[in-house]
């Protein structure tokens, strides 16, 4: 409903436009692509790579040492007393709740990262899109999503426009 909705402005908008102003100028960016194939957005695809693979790293080391606990245990179980038993196996479950406790934290800090990394290049991506809109005197630029713009002429499309820019922008400043 809200896309049919959107859509609707986009076309009264456009209709509206052309009947009062001269030339109607449309221009699409993909961000989605703007995201992923800009340069800061491979930097950071890759440093939460590396993030994630330091991670999963961790908890791999972990769940062996678990797995070694566990197997100990079970090695040692008939020579042990009750109460070493008892200890134990005590300490093999609170080894069990760190190893969960570290994956949850892991997972929430990699999303927290990844949606960070996200939104600052999104920020950054409009601010050139308007640049753009202003400078080539664009009437409206919008997000080209395959369920909602069934057509387009190639020459509409911004996003390897936006993505130079980006690119540029991002080397000047030496990000």
């Amino acid at each position: 409903m809200k896309k049919f909705v959107y859509l609707l402005a986009v076309i009264f908008l456009l209709v509206g436009s052309s009947a009062y102003a001269g030339d109607v100028k449309i221009g699409l960016v993909d961000i989605i692509k703007a995201l992923n194939l800009s340069d800061p957005g491979k930097k950071a695809k890759a440093d939460l790579e590396t993030l994630i693979q330091a991670k999963q790293d961790a908890i791999n080391e972990k769940g062996l040492a678990i797995e070694t606990m566990r197997g100990d245990l079970e090695k040692q179980s008939s020579v042990l007393s009750p109460e070493a038993r008892k200890t134990r196996e005590e300490e093999l479950e609170q080894a069990i709740k760190e190893y969960q406790r570290l994956v949850t934290d892991s997972q929430t800090e990699v999303k927290k990262k990844e949606s960070r990394f996200t939104l600052d290049i999104v920020k950054d991506l409009r601010k050139i899109i308007s640049k753009i809109g202003e400078e080539e005197n664009y009437t409206i630029i919008l997000v080209k999503a395959d369920e909602l713009v069934l057509y387009s002429k190639k020459g509409i499309d911004l996003t390897d426009t936006v993505m130079k820019r980006y690119n540029k922008s991002k080397a000047v400043a030496g990000e």
